[in-house]
């Protein structure tokens, strides 16, 4: 299976958003790692948000891989969060340790 796409964009405020697509399993979760680590290493944004409204599934290493960036993002002082996860993977990253503050619904309409 091909590895899911991943966009990564720079807002005009300097927050970068990291966009995965599709099913991310054991062997998509070294990719996702390798982008979320380079972001906050080397991009160093004050924001980053890791867009999940695409991601139909998110495997538990990805999860872990998840929660890890979040506390290397709070070591490098990059405020991450985790935007528009399913109810299932929000649950499911909740678990793997990312602090419920840090998942947000923001494509809600009302």
């Amino acid at each position: 299976m091909d590895a899911p796409a991943i966009e990564v964009r720079t807002e005009p405020d300097g927050t970068v958003v990291i966009r995965p697509r599709g099913v991310i399993d054991a062997v998509d979760a070294v990719q996702l790692q390798r982008v979320l680590v380079h972001a906050v290493r080397k991009v160093r944004p004050s924001r980053l948000i890791l867009d999940l409204s695409a991601v139909s599934h998110l495997d538990p290493i990805s999860a872990g891989t998840v929660s890890a960036a979040c506390e290397l993002g709070d070591d490098h002082r990059v405020a991450m969060c985790v935007h528009n996860s399913s109810s299932g993977i929000s649950d499911q990253l909740t678990k793997a340790g990312v602090p419920p503050h840090r998942l947000h619904r923001t494509d809600v309409v009302a």
